[in-house]
């Protein structure tokens, strides 16, 4: 961690801390995520789905993973920086509404990078205008902590998202939702993007489904049967309120932006648009669009040989992160694809090794407290000095762990391959 330097604190949640952060060596500005639990190895970090789905993912609406350091037992997310997020750029209007060609553009990107996540076997669960990314008219989604495969059994927690954009089946306990709960969550925050307000402002859960009932109007056997069965197992029954007409609760918005609101926000999780659904809806004819493919590739290709950057993970004593690396050095030292896996190997004689800086830990429990204390040592030597030059292997087993799926051992008498 002692290769970034923090600028500012930018968020603080449940999990972790974000920090405005500079690279000393190229000046990159990145956003540098510490999380607050302690992890005891560095397998335990590589299982986390955090980890799992930002390694898989690679879109250009979804805010991308650049290193991940494991430290004396924290765990530090190097991600792409972004200017503002969705809630910043609400607060800040004054009450001027935004033009709903920017909404529609915003949201058509957020749709375009949530249809690429669910067809890549994730839904995120906590989609809301903070977790919602903007530099330059791009908008990228991110913090996955608590993203999770589709596929994966019930069941799920139901203690996702936040309470304004929680869908009515998690409301009602579920533990058998779906993606459709990333649906619902649009749905609400296009509507606030529209007029500046949340949708479902509710003081308790109790409270949201009342909410939710006095704007929309109550489920009946036609709007969502399932749904009354399960409150009704639960002892449970709906306030019985009509709702109110969406375009007087929004009349700036037009016709197409509330039949797509109406949609997204249906009781019945199956009878919303999937992403791919929204993406055709008449609110988006306006936007211009070029399809890209969206085709299924294993997490070990995520990132591209064309990219500027390839990303590797080293273990140097008690730490291990993921480093960049040149794509000059991609061209050199990259061997051709295995023809039985098509994974790409670099071979002990063309790697480069660099040692992680050394340090020695002070006992300090919180995360945070570990970042600042190490950019105070950092703060008193040079920001501009040099990296330390490649260091030959030591003696003693250390792993280096490739994102093509490729585990380097580094035993006492040599170096070898096998599969992660």
């Amino acid at each position: 961690m002692d290769k970034y330097l923090a600028i500012k604190e930018i968020g603080d949640g449940t999990y972790g801390t974000v920090w405005r952060a500079v690279n000393k060596h190229s000046g990159e500005v990145v956003a540098f995520k510490l999380l607050k639990r302690r992890y005891s190895s560095w397998e335990e970090c590589l299982n986390l789905r955090e980890v799992k789905c930002l390694r898989k993912l690679n879109h250009p609406n979804i805010v991308r993973l650049k290193e991940l350091i494991w430290e004396y037992g924290t765990l530090g997310f190097v991600l792409e920086h972004m200017e503002y997020n969705l809630c910043q750029l609400i607060r800040g209007r004054n009450y001027q509404l935004f033009s709903e060609a920017e909404v529609g553009k915003w949201c058509f990107q957020v749709f375009q990078g949530l249809n690429y996540m669910h067809q890549q076997g994730y839904f995120h669960r906590d989609l809301k205008p903070d977790n919602l990314l903007v530099s330059n008219d791009i908008i990228k989604i991110a913090d996955f902590g608590q993203a999770k495969e589709i596929n994966s059994p019930p069941p799920h927690t139901v203690k996702i998202s936040a309470q304004w954009f929680r869908a009515p089946e998690v409301l009602l306990k579920s533990s058998t939702y779906t993606a459709k709960v990333d649906m619902w969550a649009m749905g609400a925050i296009l509507a606030e993007l529209i007029t500046l307000r949340p949708l479902f402002p509710g003081l308790n859960e109790v409270h949201q489904v009342y909410t939710i009932c006095s704007v929309i109007g109550s489920p009946t056997m036609d709007t969502w049967a399932e749904g009354l069965y399960v409150a009704k197992a639960l002892k449970y029954q709906f306030p019985q309120l009509a709702g109110i007409n969406l375009s007087a609760l929004m009349p700036s918005a037009s016709e197409n932006a509330i039949s797509l609101i109406r949609s997204l926000c249906s009781w019945d999780p199956s009878k919303r648009p999937t992403a791919a659904e929204a993406l055709q809806h008449p609110f988006f004819h306006s936007c211009f669009y070029i399809p890209r493919p969206l085709h299924s590739r294993p997490a070990v290709d995520a990132i591209s040989q064309s990219d500027a950057t390839r990303l590797t993970m080293l273990q140097q004593g008690s730490r291990m992160y993921f480093r960049d690396i040149p794509n000059s050095m991609l061209v050199n030292n990259f061997s051709p694809p295995s023809p039985s896996t098509g994974v790409q190997h670099i071979s002990a004689q063309q790697q480069t090794y660099y040692p992680a800086p050394g340090r020695i830990a002070h006992g300090v429990s919180d995360t945070a407290g570990i970042f600042v204390n190490m950019i105070s040592a950092s703060q008193r030597q040079d920001v501009a000095q040099q990296e330390l030059p490649p260091m030959a292997l030591q003696q003693g087993a250390r792993e280096y762990v490739h994102l093509t799926g490729v585990q380097w051992n580094a035993e006492s008498e040599g170096l070898f391959l096998k599969p992660v």
